[in-house]
C-alpha cells in the first residue's frame, strides 16, 4: 500500500505541509482545484510563531524580505487619532523572531515555486479539485475527484479553505458559514509609511475600523505598498445578503464611511481613494467543531478552523498546524494516532481562539474604549488603565500561541534532520 500522503488544497497551509512533509522524509502530493495559481490577496501578518517555521524550513529573512516587511509596532487608536494602545512587535518586542507583514500573494507564489523546486513540478497537481474521500479496509484513504477520478494514499489532509468539501463530509450537519454582519474591503495604496515606518494600525471602533500597515520596504522616494482594510458592522446582517466572497468594487462605493477621518498624521480618505484596487468580502467564519479527524483524513487551517482576521493569525496558525502536524508524524510515526494527537492538541485551545476572535480579538480594545467614552479621549489612562490594557493583550497573546517567553523558550518544532519512521498507518 503506498505511503504517499494526500493534500487537498494549495494555500499558504497546504504548501507549507508539503515543504514540512518533504523536510521529514514523507512522499506527498497536492491537489489544488484551480488551474493555474496566480499571486491574489493584499495583505497578510505573518506572527513570530509562524516565522520561526518558516525559517526551520529555510526561509529566512533574505528571502521573507522579498515579500514582505518586519513589522515594527502595533497600535490601536481611538476615533479623535489619540493612542489606545501600542507596543513593539517580533524581535523589537523581545522575540527571538520577527513578525512579517507580507503581500499575500507574493508569499503564495514563493511558497509554490520552493514546493516544486524542492519536491518537483508534479508535486502540485492543479486542476484536481477534491470533492470527498473513502476510508478503505486496508486503513488507507481514496480521495475523490469531481472528475470521477480517484486516488489512494496513506492519509489525505484537508487543506482546502472555508468551503471545504472533505469537513463537509466529516461533519455533514455543521451550521452554514457564520457571518456577524461586518464588510470589510481591502486595497493597497502606495503612500508613505506612517508612525514607525512598519507599524500596523487599527483605527477606530469595533463596528467601524481601518487597519493600515505596510507590505513593502520603501523605496528611494520614500514609498511604500500601503495595505488597508476598511470594515463597517451592519447592526442588520441582512441588509448586505448579496455580498459577495472576495470581489472587486469601485472604491467609491464605500470610502465615504470614512469621510471626515483625517488627522495630522493620516488622511484616511486620501489613502482609500488614491487605491489601486479594491475588493469586498464579509468577515465569516465557521463555528468549531468537536474534532479535525475522521480515521486517516485530517482538516488543517481554514478547512479545520477558519476565523474572523482580527488577530491577524488566520495564516499564521495555518502554517502552524503544518509544523505540528510534521512533529506529530516524527514523533508516532506514519500513523492514525499521529493525526489523532495533532488533533488532540489544538483542535480544543484553537477552536477557542475563533470564538475569542469573534468577539474582536484584540482589537476588543477598541469596543471597551468606546463603550466607555464612545472612542474619543484625551487621557486614555482616565478611561482605561494601562494595566488593564496590558493584561487583555496579554490573554489574546497566550491563546493565540505567541506569548513571547513560551515561545522564545520553545525547542523547534521540528528538530533539524528529524525523519518519520517508515511504518504503514494504524487504525487508532
Amino acid at each position: 500500500m503506498t505511503q504517499k500522503v494526500m493534500i487537498a488544497g494549495g494555500g499558504i497551509g497546504g504548501l507549507v505541509t508539503a515543504l514540512t512533509l518533504h523536510q521529514i522524509g514523507v512522499d506527498c502530493v497536492v491537489f489544488e482545484s484551480v488551474r493555474a495559481l496566480k499571486p491574489l490577496g493584499v495583505g497578510i501578518n505573518l506572527q513570530p510563531n509562524a516565522v520561526r517555521e518558516l525559517y526551520d524550513l529555510g526561509f529566512g529573512p533574505e528571502v521573507l524580505d522579498s515579500v514582505g516587511v518586519p513589522a515594527r509596532e502595533w497600535a490601536l487608536v481611538g476615533l479623535n487619532g489619540n493612542d489606545i494602545y501600542a507596543e513593539p512587535r517580533g524581535e523589537l518586542a523581545g522575540y527571538n523572531w520577527p513578525q512579517y507583514a507580507a503581500h499575500r500573494g507574493a508569499l503564495h507564489m514563493l511558497l509554490y515555486q520552493t514546493v516544486c523546486d524542492r519536491l518537483g513540478a508534479d508535486a502540485v497537481q492543479l486542476g484536481r479539485r477534491v470533492t470527498g474521500y473513502r476510508q478503505n479496509a486496508d486503513d488507507s484513504v481514496t480521495a475523490l475527484f469531481d472528475d470521477g477520478r480517484e486516488e489512494t494514499g496513506a492519509f489525505l489532509i484537508g487543506a482546502d479553505g472555508i468551503h471545504s468539501a472533505i469537513r463537509a463530509q466529516m461533519h455533514p450537519n455543521q451550521p452554514p458559514i457564520h457571518w456577524g454582519g461586518a464588510v470589510m474591503w481591502r486595497g493597497v495604496t502606495r503612500a508613505k509609511p506612517i508612525r514607525t515606518g512598519s507599524s500596523f494600525v487599527g483605527l477606530g471602533t469595533h463596528k467601524h475600523r481601518m487597519v493600515i500597515y505596510p507590505i513593502s520596504h520603501p523605496d528611494a522616494d520614500g514609498m511604500a505598498d500601503i495595505n488597508w482594510i476598511a470594515e463597517v458592522t451592519y447592526d442588520d446582517p441582512s441588509a448586505r445578503e448579496n455580498t459577495g466572497w472576495f470581489r472587486e468594487v469601485a472604491i467609491e462605493d464605500f470610502a465615504h464611511h470614512f469621510d471626515g477621518w483625517t488627522y495630522d498624521w493620516l488622511d484616511v480618505p486620501a489613502l482609500i481613494r488614491a487605491g489601486s484596487i479594491a475588493y469586498e468580502n464579509p468577515m465569516i467564519d465557521r463555528d468549531p467543531v468537536d474534532t479535525w479527524r475522521d480515521g486517516n483524513v485530517l482538516l488543517i487551517g481554514d478547512a479545520a478552523h477558519a476565523m474572523y482576521p482580527t488577530g491577524s493569525n488566520g495564516a499564521s496558525q495555518a502554517i502552524v498546524d503544518a509544523r505540528i502536524l510534521g512533529a506529530s508524524m516524527v514523533a508516532n510515526g506514519l500513523t492514525t494516532q499521529a493525526l489523532a494527537a495533532f488533533d488532540q492538541q489544538l483542535c480544543g485551545p484553537i477552536s477557542a481562539v475563533i470564538l475569542r476572535n469573534r468577539g474582536a480579538g484584540p482589537f476588543g480594545l477598541l469596543n471597551m474604549v468606546d463603550e466607555r467614552c464612545g472612542g474619543e479621549f484625551d487621557d486614555i489612562d482616565a478611561v482605561i488603565s494601562p494595566d488593564e490594557r496590558s493584561g487583555f493583550m496579554a490573554g489574546y497573546k497566550a491563546a493565540a500561541g505567541f506569548a513571547i517567553e513560551k515561545l522564545n523558550a520553545a525547542p523547534p518544532t521540528i528538530p533539524a534532520g528529524a525523519r518519520v519512521k517508515r511504518t504503514a498507518p494504524v487504525v487508532g
